[in-house]
């Protein structure tokens, strides 16, 4: 259970100290993806609302989470934003990424992944030279006073990784699955040098960060389970990323970093020993519909920072089921170290009124109230 803190604490501060299961003044509130709206969700909200300006954050009063200072963590120079064709009802172009899509223009839906800048080792080198360079100081160009200044006004904690950069998330999207998977057997050393790689090039950055502010918290985005659970073997997971994952662990240590989270949809629960291994203490969103019981990951992993695991389809449902997911944060929340939130972004099929109806009550249960 949470041990009370009678001291108020800051925003960021109470977010890091929940989430390593220490002592907090109230749990944090709408911290998370899972709080937020798909695009759609907030066409259909201000409808019935009748509130065009609808924002919930300020509706219920969401906590601050982390302050992110403005790296460039990708592509530098950015691909070209290239439109190649559009209808009234689709657009395919190339991103800043350099992968090429055909979306909604309404963007209703995941989009269609069609092509991917990496297919070979010649492309991969040639992007490491080009756009993925370690030693280019305009990575950071921060004005760290003005960024110093805010984090004490806001109370906010620091940090730094965020989506879409991962060790095999980043991969994933310059190759696309299906190559990238076939390439951990064809091409097994490529795959190795760009985790590799792109990992120097992370830690390169956030050393620049560490010299100005205090770091608080490490995001690393993989993405990279179904609900068959992952993508690759724990073999593979060992050989080829957690060497990776060991030296970002190193790196906290060595400058006090205390959050090093992993988001990941999908089942999870092979991921999660393993990670934990080396140097993960925190992960998201616990996806209900993959199979994932957050109740069941704190039984087996009572140090492991939980953040979501409510399932949102249940936002959908009626109000007997939203309770039984208020009880189930409850329960969570009795044995310390759990953010409550959804296990995704809020699909369009949840009114208004529901939302409202089970955030007033987390809320309650976030500061305490009977």
């Amino acid at each position: 259970m949470h041990v009370l803190s009678n001291t108020s604490l800051s925003c960021g501060e109470r977010v890091v100290r929940c989430l390593l299961g220490e002592s907090i003044d109230r749990i944090p509130f709408g911290i998370s993806v899972g709080w937020r709206p798909w695009d759609e969700t907030m066409v259909r909200w201000k409808k019935q609302s009748g509130d065009i300006d609808l924002n919930p954050g300020v509706v219920f009063g969401y906590d601050a989470g982390f302050a992110k200072p403005a790296i460039t963590m990708g592509m530098f120079p950015a691909f070209e934003h290239v439109i190649i064709r559009q209808d009234d009802e689709f657009i395919t172009y190339r991103d800043e990424r350099g992968i090429t899509k055909r979306d909604r223009r309404d963007r209703c839906s995941m989009p269609e992944f069609l092509d991917y800048p990496v297919k070979v080792e010649a492309d991969w080198e040639r992007l490491k030279e080009e756009r993925l360079r370690i030693d280019d100081p305009a990575r950071v160009l921060m004005d760290w006073d003005l960024f110093r200044r805010r984090i004490r006004v806001t109370g906010e904690a620091v940090q730094v990784g965020t989506y879409p950069y991962g060790v095999f998330g980043t991969v994933r999207d310059l190759m696309g699955d299906e190559e990238m998977l076939v390439s951990f057997y064809t091409q097994p050393k490529m795959i190795r040098d760009m985790m590799e790689h792109l990992t120097t090039l992370w830690i390169s950055v956030w050393e620049q960060v560490a010299n100005e502010v205090q770091i608080d918290h490490i995001h690393i985005w993989e993405d990279m389970c179904g609900r068959q659970g992952s993508l690759i073997s724990m073999d593979m997971v060992k050989e080829f990323m957690m060497p990776c994952y060991d030296r970002i662990a190193d790196f906290a240590q060595s400058v006090g970093v205390r959050i090093i989270s992993v988001d990941t949809d999908g089942d999870c629960r092979e991921l999660v020993p393993v990670m934990m291994e080396h140097g993960v203490n925190t992960l998201f969103p616990f996806e209900v519909q993959a199979g994932n019981d957050i109740l069941e990951y704190r039984r087996l992993y009572p140090s492991l920072g939980i953040i979501g695991g409510l399932d949102k389809r249940s936002l959908a449902a009626d109000r007997a089921a939203i309770d039984r997911g208020v009880e189930k944060c409850a329960r969570m929340l009795e044995s310390g170290g759990y953010i409550p939130a959804f296990d995704h972004l809020i699909p369009p099929d949840v009114p208004w009124d529901n939302f409202v109806y089970a955030a007033l009550q987390l809320k309650d249960l976030c500061y305490g109230k009977e």
